[in-house]
């Protein structure tokens, strides 16, 4: 008899706390549990969570623990080498291991309990004794067994409703339980097959002239089944049925009650399948390309992740196409990362013509289950390799996390790009970084390609830590687009000004829309007017969780908070003085939409930014109506500046380049010249040589100059010398600690009391603390200080001393509210 072995597994929750917990796991599981898998634990006294087994040993802890639940799956949902990776992203980005899965996993896949209320056992109706809650409460048990505690708040109209619900329990009229919800709902469809006495043809053929004789519409649902190549043993959707035979459900339904079909239910996908259309041979790389293809390829031969720097147009992504064919060759995955998910739209239109069903996507704006769905076709890779769906996968930042088993090669396209770094909630990682990592853990080829790359990756390249490769020619001979400054305050006095738009970038449309090509104008600001003020007392109605000025929104007529979504009325008068004498300053993108309406009422104007872009399609909407010339004028946030590819966009504006200049941050020439020299990009893609128009007030601004001179080098050069000077990135790295509270008279002494730990350690090279630009968000203060080291000092050490700073200033009493947040390579 073999020996009864007593196992313990280590669950990580998704819950901000260090480390895991430890679990016996029953007897009857021990053969069905592996690292990977989904289990149901209880937690605290009474919540259910699942959580994920990372470790199993036999090894007795030396306190008591609790049993395991269940398992909610068969087999892993996460991959060994993605532990390795989620632990760090941990160690690296300084969070907590549940920080990491409940950023990584689908909220499909994290399930946890929810407090439910049934009437007990024993209880007997007595009307009399029960008030007029208790009463609704009752009363909507005796229609249902249990009703989850927020449907208690809905129906009794308020929030705090557990002290009624224990009150019930002590009269003994209520339980209350704890249920784990499953949130992935697996979509099924009804198919038709043909019943089995019809399998042969005199009996099919029996029963088609019974039905032409009496049941015509019945013949015309057989005669669509047939046609569709239907049988006893292929079965094919109802929908598609009836829609050929032009029939309705009763029909159907009295087929099925003669028993000549049988209707089944099978489980589909949700998400879309794509055919393959165009063969990757048919690329044809222009001398420019193929030799900066050769060059790519020779950096992977020596195993460095790879800098493109390419001109915009330059046919970066044939090359990325020509890679990903050969690693679906060598029968990998490819992971294709993209900064925002209007780009996602254009490129899988692309890929989807030489790739078909092998592309999957993966964002945030993916609904619940088919976010699970496309996890779930990664993780089987391993088991159909190369046969199932999603080998690739375009996404936004957060398909770093999905469970790959064999990653050949990962692109990340417009490198540069912030929105690559998460800002809020933890982990604050970067999923270009941490991209180069991953690739080196699956020893897979990696490809950063950007026309103006960060300055960090391009000091890597310089320094032979990557591989460098330049294309410096616009796919086609096509000339890079003519730059002009337009200057605002020659403009002004001119008096050319019409609206916020001069002369020339005015004529510059109206001369290309004449032409009947398109225009794409820029304005990093959304929203109608950036403020309402008041001439005689200078009020500007401000939010009242966040210290910043309401933004007016004129479509929906109201002033709104862009921190925290808080919106007030706008007032006819003055709050302050009564005062009439209310003004409109600045102008985002709603503005000039408006506008141009009105200067150019031929146009056919279409706006980009969040506001228009609320629901999952809107992107694509937007774009593929400018991508048919339905609208020929595109007005956008930084949404228009990157990758898009439009044949017909000749005219690009910038509307107002010196808000970008003047922000007050170290890396704001650098972020000025990468917008202005991408949304310049767009222009004369295709065809003659583009125009692009920039707005200033500082034309001769030296950054504007170098956007003029397309001199990235040059301005690359000044850059390094002012941040070795000041000791900045790339020099030296940078944690950014954040501590935030509802009361600034508790944050102030607990910031002095935190950098007075931190500052014998770091010296002159701690920074604050300082109150950022927005000083207070969502009725939280802030308070901020910087650590600063140099490349060549061992960061791991560096952030352990950081970490166990904070740690002893989290033990003392008076800063236990006090939250710190902490931001490893800020941006």
């Amino acid at each position: 008899m073999s020996e009864r072995i007593t196992l313990f597994a280590d669950i990580l929750l998704p819950i901000p706390v260090p480390g895991t917990f430890t679990y016996r796991v029953p007897y009857e599981l021990n053969d069905a549990i592996k690292v990977g898998q989904r289990a149901v634990v209880q937690f605290g006294r009474s919540k259910i969570l699942s959580g994920l087994v990372v470790r199993l040993t036999e090894e007795v802890p030396e306190v008591e623990v609790k049993y395991l639940m269940d398992l909610l799956d068969e087999e892993p949902v996460v991959q060994p080498i993605q532990l390795r990776f989620w632990d760090w992203v941990k160690t690296y980005y300084l969070c907590h291991p549940g920080e990491v899965m409940q950023a990584a996993l689908p909220s499909a896949l994290k399930l946890s309990s929810e407090s439910t209320v049934a009437l007990h056992r024993d209880y007997v109706l007595d009307s009399q004794s029960l008030n007029d809650f208790e009463y609704l409460i009752v009363e909507a048990l005796q229609t249902q067994p249990k009703i989850a505690v927020s449907e208690v708040s809905r129906i009794v109209g308020f929030k705090k409703v557990m002290p009624l619900i224990h009150t019930m329990m002590e009269k003994g009229i209520l339980v209350l339980e704890e249920e784990l919800n499953e949130k992935y709902k697996v979509r099924y469809e009804r198919t038709l097959r043909l019943a089995d006495p019809y399998r042969d043809e005199p009996s099919l053929q029996a029963l088609m002239d019974a039905l032409t004789k009496r049941a015509f519409k019945q013949l015309e649902v057989m005669l669509a089944f047939l046609s569709m190549g239907g049988d006893c043993d292929h079965e094919l959707p109802v929908t598609a049925v009836l829609k050929k035979a032009r029939a309705t459900t009763a029909v159907l339904n009295a087929m099925v009650g003669k028993g000549i079909f049988e209707v089944r239910e099978r489980p589909v996908s949700r998400l879309k399948t794509f055919e393959a259309q165009v063969p990757v041979s048919s690329i044809q790389l222009t001398e420019a390309q193929q030799r900066a293809f050769d060059q790519v390829k020779a950096g992977f031969e020596a195993s460095k992740p790879v800098l493109l720097h390419g001109v915009t147009s330059s046919g970066k992504t044939e090359l990325y196409i020509k890679l990903i064919q050969e690693t679906l060759d060598q029968g990998r995955q490819v992971l294709y990362l993209l900064p925002e998910i209007a780009l996602t739209a254009q490129i899988i239109n692309r890929l989807k013509q030489y790739f078909g069903a092998k592309l999957g996507v993966y964002h945030s704006r993916y609904g619940t289950n088919e976010r699970v769905e496309v996890w779930r076709y990664v993780n089987d890779f391993a088991q159909h390799r190369g046969e199932g769906r999603c080998q690739i996968i375009v996404g936004s930042r957060s398909a770093i996390f999905l469970p790959y088993s064999d990653l050949g090669l990962i692109i990340v396209d417009e490198e540069h790009d912030a929105s690559f770094k998460q800002v809020d909630p933890a982990p604050r990682y970067h999923a270009r970084d941490a991209a180069v990592v991953l690739g080196a853990m699956h020893h897979a080829r990696v490809l950063l390609g950007s026309a103006t790359p960060a300055y960090e990756s391009y000091y890597n390249a310089l320094q032979g830590r990557y591989h460098l490769v330049e294309l410096q020619q616009r796919y086609g001979g096509v000339e890079m687009p003519e730059i002009v400054l337009s200057d605002l305050r020659v403009e002004k006095r001119r008096k050319t000004m019409q609206a916020d738009f001069g002369r020339t970038l005015l004529d510059a449309v109206r001369t290309t829309l004449e032409q009947h090509n398109q225009a794409i104008l820029f304005q990093n600001r959304r929203g109608f007017s950036l403020r309402l003020e008041c001439d005689d007392c200078h009020y500007v109605p401000q939010c009242i969780n966040c210290d910043v000025s309401l933004i007016y929104h004129k479509g929906q007529n109201v002033l709104r908070c862009h921190y925290c979504g808080y919106t007030a009325s706008v007032p006819s008068s003055c709050p302050a003085c009564h005062s009439t004498n209310l003004k409109m300053h600045g102008f985002g993108t709603e503005k000039i939409e408006e506008d141009l309406k009105i200067l150019l009422p031929e146009a056919k104007v279409a706006r980009l930014d969040l506001d228009t872009t609320r629901s999952k399609n809107d992107y694509q909407h937007i774009l593929e109506a400018f991508q048919d010339k339905e609208t020929n004028l595109l007005v956008g946030t930084q949404m228009v500046t990157k990758g898009l590819d439009f044949d017909s966009v000749k005219v690009v504006g910038v509307l107002n380049a010196d808000n970008m200049l003047s922000y007050p941050d170290f890396r704001a020439h650098e972020r000025s010249f990468q917008l202005m020299a991408q949304v310049a990009g767009r222009a004369g893609r295709k065809g003659g040589q583009g125009k692009v128009v920039i707005q200033t007030y500082e034309p001769m601004h030296p950054v504007l100059q170098d956007v003029l001179r397309n001199d990235y080098r040059g301005l690359y050069e000044k850059q390094m010398a002012t941040r070795r000077q000041f000791g900045y990135p790339p020099f030296y790295r940078l944690v950014m600690i954040r501590l935030k509270h509802k009361d600034d008279r508790k944050l102030n002494p607990a910031a002095a009391a935190l950098a007075s730990q931190l500052r014998p350690l770091f010296k002159q090279d701690l920074l604050g603390p300082e109150y950022p630009m927005v000083s207070r968000v969502k009725n939280l203060f802030i308070k901020q200080m910087m650590v600063k080291f140099k490349r060549e000092h061992n960061a791991q050490q560096v952030k352990a001393l950081i970490m166990e700073q904070v740690r002893l200033f989290q033990e003392q009493p008076d800063f236990k509210s006090v939250i710190v947040q902490i931001d490893v390579d800020p941006c």
